[in-house]
């Protein structure tokens, strides 16, 4: 009778033990991090204001502030290059992939500002984008794109073909896409520098809002 209840009373506490170990992880989750890398040019840069006055950084304020999460950090990396094409985005994801820091949990695509500016051919610069999104989809890393557009003078058969890139990329991989990274900003003298091209730093708080509101849905 006494070997009985000796059974008993090991087998409660054994039963008391796992109850209380398995509810530790619920108690104290550990911190977890987003990184979402910013893959871009000049414009991403932030050249001409000071890198914290810069899209991505106050992206990064924004989402901390207003998209808070229990024991989670969001985590934006500015991976702007000034003159970038989208010749370079291959070469440049190496790198970033390989890179010490950690792989991003997502990589949005804002190149091809500077293939329009140049001239470069659409097919050109849609192939170039087409492989980068092959290249992150196979990673299994979420990517979003950014689109651009070109000033009239450019002609209205470049200007609407080099702005067709993007949807149309974004349909080919059922991707999201932020139709244009300057809405709201290019062509306002009030909101860019001196050479009419590069935010200011209310340009660039304007694009940090503008993206906010974009991505905020799918994070």
């Amino acid at each position: 009778m006494k070997l009985y209840f000796f059974l008993i009373s090991l087998l409660l506490n054994f039963s008391f033990c796992n109850c209380t170990f398995s509810l530790m992880p619920t108690a104290f989750a550990e911190n977890s991090e987003t990184k979402i890398l910013i893959l871009g040019d000049s414009l991403t840069e932030g050249l001409g204001v000071a890198k914290e006055s810069a899209y991505p950084a106050l992206l990064e304020t924004k989402l901390n502030t207003e998209l808070q999460r229990p024991n989670h950090k969001w985590k934006v990396i500015n991976s702007g290059v000034s003159g970038s094409t989208s010749s370079s985005v291959t070469s440049r994801l190496k790198w970033v992939l390989s890179s010490k820091s950690g792989r991003p949990d997502w990589i949005i695509l804002a190149l091809g500002a500077n293939d329009g500016l140049r001239g470069f051919d659409h097919k050109e610069s849609e192939k170039n984008l087409s492989s980068a999104i092959e290249k992150v989809q196979a990673e299994k890393i979420k990517v979003i794109l950014v689109g651009m557009a070109m000033p009239p003078n450019y002609g209205k058969k470049y200007t609407e073909e080099y702005r067709n890139i993007f949807p149309l990329l974004a349909k080919k991989f059922k991707i999201p896409l932020v139709p244009f990274l300057l809405e709201g900003v290019a062509g306002k003298p009030e909101l860019n520098q001196a050479d009419g091209m590069h935010p200011n730093e209310k340009g660039h708080r304007i694009i940090c809002d503008h993206m906010f509101k974009s991505i905020k849905g799918l994070l």
